[in-house]
C-alpha cells in the first residue's frame, strides 16, 4: 500500500541592499537545493567565463532580466518556483535599490517570509532598516536575518552577535514577529543549503532547512469566514455565487450575512472542483448556494461568524504609492477591495501634500459606496487594497487598512 505525503508551499520573499549578496544568496539556493537545469547551469557558466570570471557567477541565476545582466543590478521582482522534497517554493526576489522600494512591497505582500539579507561588514543600513519597516508594515509572519559575507569576516561569531543585537532592537520598534537570524556566506555555501563547520559556534539551522520547516498558512481556516463573490452562475431559478473563500471555514446549514447590504440567509450547498461538500476552507474556490434568492452580485462579501467585518466609506490606512505620477489630496480614484471597486476621493495623506512613487505614508479616503473592512493587522487579504487611476485603469497605490487610527 502506497502513502501519500501532502506537500505544502512557502511564499517567500528576498530584500537587501544593493551589493550585499542577494542574488548570490537565491542563486546558491537553487543551485545547492539541485533546483537548476543543466542547460541553465551551462549558460551561467558561459556567461561567467565570457566576464572572465573563474567559477560560474550563481547571480546570474536570478538575474534574469538582460538590463540586469548588462548593469550588474536586479531591478524587478523576479519570481522563482523550486521544490525539495519537503515542501515547495515560491520566491519573490526583489530588488535593493531604494527606488524600487514599491517592487519590495508587490512581492512581500502576498509572501509567509521575508529573508532581509545584511552585508556582514556593513551591518544595518538604511536601506535595512527600510525594509524592516515594510516587513512590518504588511504583516509578514516571518523574518530571516540572513547575515551574508561572513567569510569576509574570518566567521567571527562577534560580528553576528553584534549585528543580531542591532537588528533585533529595530524589530522591537517596528513590532515586527519573531526574527530568526543566520550567518551565511552565499559565496562559499556555508549555511545556505547545508550547515557550515566553519561557524561551529552556531547551532541553529542553515537557512533551507528553516525554510523547510517554518509554519505556513496555519491561521487561515480559523479565521472569521470572509467570501468575496467573483462571479454569479445561474442555473434556471437556482443561483450560485463562485469565488475565492479567502478566510475561514464555510459550512452548509451555516447562516451568512451578505455585506454591504446586511441580508442574512443560509447556506443549502457548497461545491468545490464541482463536487459537493459538506464544508470549505480557505483559500479553496468555492460556489456557494443560499435558501433565498438574494440581489447578490460581484464585489458583495459573504461572512459568517459572529466577527463581522467593518462597514464603512472611511478608510484609513498606511500606503505605499506604486506610480510614478504623484498621489495628492483631493484625488478622485478607484478603491480596489478584494472583487469589488468603488469610487473614492482622497481626503488626507498624513500631512503631505502628496506622495511620489516609493513613498511610505498615511492616508485617509471616503468612499461612494459602503465596503466590508478588516484591519489589516488580522487579516490581510481583506484588509488590504490598490488605488486606480479612473483614466486609464493604471495602478497607483497599495493600502493596508488602519481602521483604529486617527491619521
Amino acid at each position: 500500500m502506497s502513502t501519500t505525503t501532502t506537500v505544502d508551499t512557502l511564499r517567500f520573499a528576498t530584500a537587501g541592499s544593493v551589493d550585499d549578496g542577494k542574488s548570490t544568496l537565491v542563486g546558491r539556493l537553487l543551485h545547492d537545493s539541485k533546483s537548476v537545469l543543466t542547460d541553465q547551469l551551462e549558460a551561467v557558466e558561459r556567461a561567467s567565463a565570457s566576464r572572465g570570471q573563474e567559477g560560474p557567477d550563481l547571480a546570474l541565476l536570478t538575474d534574469g532580466l538582460r538590463a540586469e545582466r548588462e548593469q550588474g543590478i536586479t531591478i524587478d521582482v523576479a519570481y522563482r518556483y523550486f521544490a525539495t522534497p519537503r515542501r515547495r517554493f515560491i520566491l519573490a526576489d526583489t530588488p535593493g535599490h531604494v527606488q524600487y522600494t514599491r517592487n519590495m512591497v508587490t512581492g512581500a505582500s502576498t509572501a509567509e517570509l521575508t529573508v532581509i539579507l545584511v552585508d556582514a561588514r556593513n551591518g544595518v543600513v538604511e536601506q535595512t532598516r527600510r525594509h524592516a519597516a515594510i516587513a512590518a508594515l504588511l504583516r509578514v509572519p516571518h523574518v530571516v536575518l540572513a547575515v551574508n559575507k561572513m567569510d569576509l569576516v574570518g566567521y567571527e561569531e562577534s560580528v553576528f552577535a553584534a549585528i543580531t543585537e542591532e537588528f533585533g532592537r529595530l524589530a522591537d520598534e517596528l513590532g515586527l514577529p519573531g526574527c530568526t537570524p543566520i550567518p551565511v556566506s552565499a559565496l562559499a555555501g556555508d549555511n545556505v543549503v547545508d550547515r557550515s563547520p566553519r561557524m561551529a559556534w552556531y547551532q541553529g539551522p542553515a537557512l533551507l532547512e528553516f525554510l523547510e520547516s517554518v509554519p505556513v498558512g496555519g491561521a487561515r481556516a480559523d479565521a472569521p469566514a470572509r467570501f468575496p463573490v467573483q462571479y454569479v452562475i445561474r442555473h434556471g431559478e437556482v443561483r450560485q455565487y463562485a469565488g475565492q473563500l479567502v478566510s475561514g471555514t464555510l459550512r452548509v446549514g451555516d447562516r451568512v450575512t451578505v455585506h454591504p447590504s446586511g441580508v442574512t440567509s443560509e447556506i443549502t450547498g457548497i461545491d468545490v472542483l464541482g463536487e459537493e461538500v459538506r464544508a470549505a476552507y480557505a483559500p479553496q474556490s468555492i460556489g456557494v448556494r443560499l435558501a433565498d434568492q438574494r440581489d447578490i452580485a460581484r464585489g458583495d462579501m459573504l461572512t459568517a461568524g459572529v466577527d463581522a467585518p467593518t462597514l464603512t466609506q472611511d478608510v484609513r490606512a498606511a500606503v505605499c504609492h506604486l506610480a510614478e505620477r504623484p498621489l495628492r489630496v483631493g484625488d478622485r480614484v478607484l478603491l480596489r477591495h478584494t472583487t469589488r471597486t468603488v469610487k473614492a476621493i482622497v481626503k488626507d495623506l498624513g500631512g503631505a501634500g502628496e506622495l511620489a512613487a516609493n513613498d511610505l505614508g498615511r492616508a485617509v479616503l471616503r468612499t461612494a459606496e459602503p465596503l466590508a473592512l478588516d484591519d489589516y493587522a488580522a487579516s490581510r487579504r481583506t484588509g488590504a487594497f490598490i488605488l486606480i487611476d479612473p483614466s486609464d485603469g493604471a495602478t497607483l497605490t497599495a493600502g493596508m487598512t488602519d481602521l483604529g487610527s486617527r491619521a
